[in-house]
């Protein structure tokens, strides 16, 4: 057999580069010397007609006369300075080594010596000008040749992705047939559950590098079938579905059903749900978990029709999957079902009507009587280390005060009250059921990521339980199905460990059957004056449209970066596009129209006092049913209330630091006596007595000139109105963050923070002070999750394109409400 000639191909594992795609294009190829012409391996038949030839690939036959061409395909040369091959003739046939090959079979190419050989469909065999035997080979991705490459185990070792990489190579690089099979799209994602038919690969999905993108095969099986009916080719068709039934609303659904997780206050699905509402999508936040009580207290103030549940993620996951089978063992499944919202807390409202027995309490040898069951929660509500289904019990002739948490094998005796309260549960859609919630939005923690984490394991960081709610959140949606995901996350998850969480969460989806793409967006480009920027993941069933990205409205200069190897994946225009952007918002666009408040503010709500200056706090001051030009219920300006507008009371000390900030752009510690500044560190004046407070401490704490080893200049740092803000943080003490209002001697307002983060004015916060700023704080820019509502409206009615960006027909805060602005454009703001 003749030596092989090793492929210069995109599709070699580089296992010297963390790229997110970890195949090396031909560019970074190094090239192999030409050998001498293989005789085992040959054209065979006639040529394919020269008419034919050039009408299909008239790129190869430029002119007669000339043997190089700068002519260039954009999908099959990836290297600024690769020129096409010229041919003298195309062929439908080869043979190598005695195997006759096919235009469009599939097969083994050869890779460097201990490399599993590659993957590649032969789209295109030809002659050079130098007469040179060539194919076209069109890469098939193993999982560990993409963004996923470090969770290859997630997946079937069958399973490959086409992707639109090709590029050239000698004939002689052909090793052997392979058979792959296209699986078809099912409404049932659960593919992984069923058995892979007879081949040596399948794939269902494209693979492409701009915005890490897994897509389904509709564009694919039609470009397929069009080559085919001209040409010869094996290619079959399988349908891998597993016949498992599941509840499905359908894409033309009235209403389309939300579970937001680690909802926080409920800025996502806010922003969700506005923004489909633009599309023309009625999105509905059904259900909502979160482990912090006050931001769920929050959440249900302003989201009255919303489930809202105060318990740990993975309590919830255990909770959905009890209540599935107690849903079953009282043959519910697939029953009738109400349209009426899932809140069961009006029985709690009964407790008036439930008199206590005369006697007061029974006796020991007494058995209480079940009244009726209120609630149901999985965890430890007793607090005797034995967790499972609780399910919280109103005793016959007590009242409220008398309710427990009784376990669900001890109500064994009360059948009958537990089936009513599961079928009325069932009904009401207490709890989601696989199939039930269209959308599951989340962003789950993942402390063991962060920078201020010292014991940070790198080795695996899915093994740090701080990571441990990715898992869950995963877990989740594997259960339920929903329709379509979106995952929202910090940077670090693509900057740590050469992105092992980011690539883990979304090969998850893609293990499980979604569509996925990433892309980093900055809150800025949306029209807030902050710098945040965030991961955001879309998943989408392969039966359904995959939402693209929307485009920066505003101009804004990211100050957060991409780690090299996820560079592609950052939301913004071609450098060579023309596109027209407004102009960046600052912080007095957002702020400066509210009233003055001192450092020792202590109302909750207030008047404003001040009519609004900018157009975004003419919008931000709607109310949540008018920010989308619905104005029948408007209320005049009149009666609009101001909430959250206090700070945190600084301590006597720092109170009176602040105070000595300079009130002008820039000014921090740096600004106060005794510091001078050497280049960019500070160090102590030694001709200046340190100043020290009434307390007898020093006006600049040693902590401030020792911060990040005194080259920062953070510590009590005034912003200023031309400034745009770096990030909403989640606590507000000045020691380490510039976070001092330009003007006025405090820190900024829960509401000034709130604003920052596109909260409108209406969205009230429960808790302690300290508590609504880390609600704030931890929150996901209200205008960013409008624009991805609006795209995912788009793409539910099957209204986008394949394309992973798309621009908006709109620039928050301008052109959302208009004719809300002209109602309120004239009312009276002075109360």
């Amino acid at each position: 057999m003749a030596k092989r000639r090793v492929a210069t191909t995109a599709a070699a594992p580089d296992a010297e580069n963390n790229n997110a795609v970890s195949l090396l294009l031909p560019s970074q190829r190094k090239k192999t010397k030409r050998s001498p012409a293989n005789p085992d391996a040959c054209f065979v038949g006639k040529p394919i007609p020269a008419d034919e030839s050039r009408a299909k690939w008239p790129h190869r036959y430029p002119c007669q006369d000339k043997k190089k061409s700068s002519v260039r395909s954009s999908i099959e040369a990836n290297s600024e300075d690769s020129e096409v091959m010229l041919a003298l003739c195309h062929y439908s046939q080869a043979k190598v080594d005695g195997v006759v090959y096919n235009l469009y079979d599939n097969a083994h190419v050869k890779a460097e010596d201990g490399k599993p050989d590659y993957i590649a469909r032969i789209v295109e065999m030809f002659e050079t000008v130098d007469h040179e035997q060539y194919f076209m080979a069109q890469w098939f991705y193993r999982a560990e040749d993409t963004v996923i490459k470090f969770h290859g185990d997630l997946f079937d070792q069958k399973r490959v992705f086409i992707s639109d990489i090709k590029d050239e190579n000698p004939l002689d690089c052909i090793v052997s047939k392979v058979k792959i099979v296209q699986i078809t799209p099912s409404v049932d994602s659960s593919t992984k559950k069923g058995k892979p038919p007879s081949c040596d690969y399948y794939y269902d999905m494209k693979y492409t590098v701009p915005y890490l993108t897994f897509s389904n095969l509709v564009n694919e099986t039609a470009k397929t079938e069009s080559d085919a009916s001209s040409t010869i080719s094996n290619e079959s068709v399988t349908n891998l579905s597993t016949g498992t039934t599941i509840q499905n609303n359908g894409s033309d659904s009235s209403e389309w059903t939300l579970l937001d997780l680690y909802s926080g206050c409920g800025a996502m699905s806010t922003g969700l749900c506005l923004g489909a509402s633009l599309a023309g999508v009625k999105l509905v936040t059904r259900w909502a978990v979160d482990i912090n009580p006050s931001a769920c207290k929050s959440l249900k103030l302003n989201h009255p029709e919303t489930q809202v549940r105060n318990e740990p993620a993975e309590d919830f996951l255990n909770l959905i999957k009890a209540w599935a089978k107690l849903c079953e063992e009282f043959a519910l499944l697939g029953s009738e079902r109400s349209d009426l919202g899932p809140d069961m807390d009006e029985d709690e409202s009964e407790a008036d009507d439930v008199k206590k027995e005369e006697s007061g309490n029974q006796s020991d040898s007494e058995e209480f009587e079940v009244e009726k069951l209120l609630a149901v929660c999985y965890g430890d509500p007793n607090e005797v280390k034995k967790p499972g289904v609780y399910f919280k019990v109103r005793w016959l002739g007590y009242d409220s005060s008398y309710d427990t948490w009784e376990p669900l094998e001890g109500l064994s005796d009360c059948k009958d009250v537990l089936k009513d309260f599961v079928t009325k549960g069932y009904k009401k859609k207490l709890l989601p059921l696989p199939g039930d919630a269209n959308f599951i939005c989340g962003g789950p923690p993942c402390q063991g990521v962060s920078g201020f984490n010292r014991f940070r394991n790198a080795e695996d960081p899915l093994k740090d339980i701080k990571n441990k709610q990715l898992i869950v959140y995963m877990d989740i949606i594997d259960f339920l199905n929903p329709k379509y995901v979106l995952m929202e996350n910090v940077v670090d998850i693509l900057k740590f460990s050469s992105g092992y969480m980011g690539r883990y969460a979304i090969g998850r989806l893609v293990a499980m059957n979604y569509q996925a793409r990433m892309g980093l967006m900055t809150a800025g480009s949306y029209g807030l004056p902050q710098f945040r920027m965030r991961v955001l993941l879309w998943g989408a069933r392969l039966t359904e449209k995959l939402p693209p990205y929307p485009l920066p409205t505003h101009e804004v200069v990211s100050r957060g970066f991409a780690p090299t190897e996820f560079e592609e994946i950052t939301v913004a225009y071609e450098k060579n596009e023309t596109f027209q952007l407004a102009g960046a918002l600052f912080l007095q666009d957002a702020i400066s129209d509210l009233p003055p408040v001192t450092n020792d503010e202590n109302q909750d709500e207030r008047n404003y006092g001040t009519a609004p200056r900018t157009e975004f706090q003419k919008y931000i001051r709607l109310k949540k049913d008018e920010m989308v030009g619905n104005i029948a219920t408007a209320q005049s300006a009149a009666r609009r209330i101001l909430y959250d507008h206090r700070p945190l009371q600084l301590n006597k000390d720092d109170y009176d630091r602040v105070c000595q900030i300079p009130q002008k752009k820039g000014a921090n510690f740096r600004d106060l006596p005794g510091v001078l500044v050497k280049g960019n560190k500070v160090e102590w004046d030694p001709l200046v007595e340190r100043v020290m407070l009434e307390s007898g401490k020093p006006l600049v704490p040693d902590y401030a000139m020792t911060f990040v080893r005194g080259t920062s200049s953070k510590p009590f740092g005034r912003l200023w109105w031309d400034e745009i803000v770096s990030t909403v943080v989640t606590r507000a003490e000045p020691h380490n963050q510039v976070i001092l209002h330009p003007t006025q001697n405090r820190v900024l307002t829960i509401r000034e923070n709130a604003r920052l983060q596109g909260f409108p004015d209406c969205y009230k916060l429960c808790g302690t002070v300290k508590e609504r700023y880390i609600q704030v704080g931890n929150a996901v820019a209200v205008p960013v999750a409008l624009a991805m509502g609006y795209t995912f409206g788009l793409a539910c009615q099957g209204l986008s394109d394949d394309k992973p960006l798309t621009t908006l027909p709109f620039k928050y805060p301008s052109c959302l409400a208009r004719a809300s602005f002209a109602k309120t454009e004239n009312d009276d703001y002075s109360s």
